[in-house]
């Protein structure tokens, strides 16, 4: 009788994963390197991981193999010496997953027109790694998103290769907590939640993230992370919202929502500072409470209150247009026609970065209402501003303006409304005041300014 031939035994892809974890020679796959990706991709190549960043963008590509930077939050120095050394290069042939050992998602979960999730680069990115993948992988979410996303539309996916989650491949979500300027908090510096799908992924991911991240916090399913991400950002949006509908309450009675607030805010507990402004953006507070509210009536649960913040939210650079009507109409003039100068149209002050920026939304309204406008951005030198018909659809035109080149007395002047949407730290508000017909500030910008405080209106 013939003897059966003992079969290999199966590799602990686990213990082999977490071996090269500690000592950085798994190869890491960033797969969309802008605002999250990039700042995480150097952060690894700087502890020594061999790091692929991934990107349909040819531009970014280019720019990251060159040792150009185009992300605030990383340094410059930092990402030409990782680039320099080896640690770190970019490619766009997605053929490249094969080679890594870590595959982190990066890329943008936007809305649809009708408020609901897009999760066409999450699909499309899956899809990738299911064709060039391999046994002994690690597949991370960091793209902010719905509770349920990571089992329900990731696993399904590369489950049908036919290899098994938590033996020979690890999936989890861990997402992203990045603050565009934060000079405080840092990808390293920032607790990071993970959360498997199975116990043996949540231990494969908190060894890989271990690494660099200081705080390594694990969740007991990628749900959890998921709503706990969408929750912190829907938690902030509901205070906005709130505070959003004192400044129009307070606008009703003619009284100052920024001293207000100024005075609520000494109180030593129990409050935490949020401030109004002509409406929310970034790519996570505007975005992520449509998520769950889309997400929860699969539940048949109607989540009111989250709704409704994002209501007020939205109504923002309408009510911003109305009190620049109200304005004009205190000099005989009307939107049609009339100049507008807007300073800033970034979504946060001493920032690049215009996603689901406020000020494009009321620069649209007012170009809609007929007004003349121009822009001064010192870290935008150009927008495009999608245009609408009278019945507020978008029309599939769009106009490109310019940034004015200096933001001197002349071209204040020339405005019948100035109109300040983002505070840059760098624009003389003294000079604006001073040179302007009329100032509409909804940042709270211009405080400091003491001279001709009548000629300025606050949101």
């Amino acid at each position: 009788m013939a003897l059966q031939a003992k079969s290999e035994p199966k590799p602990d892809y686990a213990k082999e994963l977490i071996a090269k974890f500690k000592n950085h020679s798994a190869v890491v796959a960033v797969v969309g390197i802008g605002y999250v990706g990039l700042p995480l991709a150097v952060e690894k190549a700087k502890v020594g991981f061999p790091v692929i960043g991934l990107d349909r963008n040819k531009e970014r590509v280019g720019m990251v193999n060159r040792g150009e930077n185009y992300i605030r939050d990383v340094k410059d120095e930092e990402l030409r010496k990782v680039v320099s050394e080896g640690k770190f290069r970019a490619s766009n042939d997605f053929s490249e997953l094969s080679k890594a050992d870590v595959i982190i998602i990066c890329v943008p979960t936007p809305l649809t027109i009708h408020k609901t999730p897009d999760l066409q680069y999450i699909e499309n990115v899956t899809e990738q790694i299911a064709e060039h993948m391999r046994p002994g992988q690690l597949v991370s979410l960091e793209s902010t998103t719905y509770p349920g996303t990571t089992e329900e539309v990731i696993l399904p996916k590369l489950a049908a290769t036919g290899l098994k989650v938590g033996e020979d491949f690890f999936l989890c979500h861990s997402p992203e907590r990045v603050d565009p300027g934060n000079k405080r908090y840092t990808t390293q510096n920032t607790n990071k939640l993970v959360g498997g799908v199975t116990k043996t992924c949540t231990e494969v991911a908190a060894a890989f993230y271990g690494e660099t991240i200081i705080k390594v916090i694990k969740c007991s399913s990628p749900a959890i992370a998921e709503m706990a991400k969408v929750f912190e950002n829907t938690y902030r949006a509901v205070n906005i919202a709130l505070v959003n509908e004192m400044a129009l309450l307070c606008d009703r009675m003619g009284i100052s929502v920024w001293e207000m607030l100024d005075a609520a805010f000494t109180k030593p507990f129990g409050i935490q500072p949020f401030y109004p402004g002509p409406g929310v953006g970034g790519h996570c507070i505007p975005v992520d409470p449509f998520y769950l509210a889309w997400k929860a009536r699969e539940y048949d649960f109607s989540t009111r209150f989250i709704e409704l913040a994002g209501e007020i939210n939205l109504s923002m650079p309408y009510f911003v247009v109305q009190k620049a009507q109200r304005i004009l109409g205190l000099y005989g003039k009307s939107l049609r026609g009339s100049k507008i100068l807007a300073l800033g149209v970034t979504y946060k002050a001493d920032l690049p970065d215009l996603r689901e920026s406020p000020a494009l939304k009321v620069i649209q309204l007012l170009i809609k209402e007929g007004c003349q406008v121009k822009y001064y951005d010192p870290y935008v030198s150009s927008i495009e501003i999608q245009l609408q018909d009278q019945a507020g659809h978008q029309n599939n035109q769009s106009i490109r303006l310019e940034s004015i080149h200096n933001l001197d007395s002349h071209e204040i002047s020339n405005a019948d409304l100035v109109l300040v949407l983002t505070g840059h730290s760098c624009v003389d508000y003294e000079l604006v005041v001073r040179a302007a017909s009329a100032v509409l500030d909804t940042r709270n910008a211009s405080s400091a300014v003491n001279d001709a405080r009548d000629k300025v209106r606050m949101l």
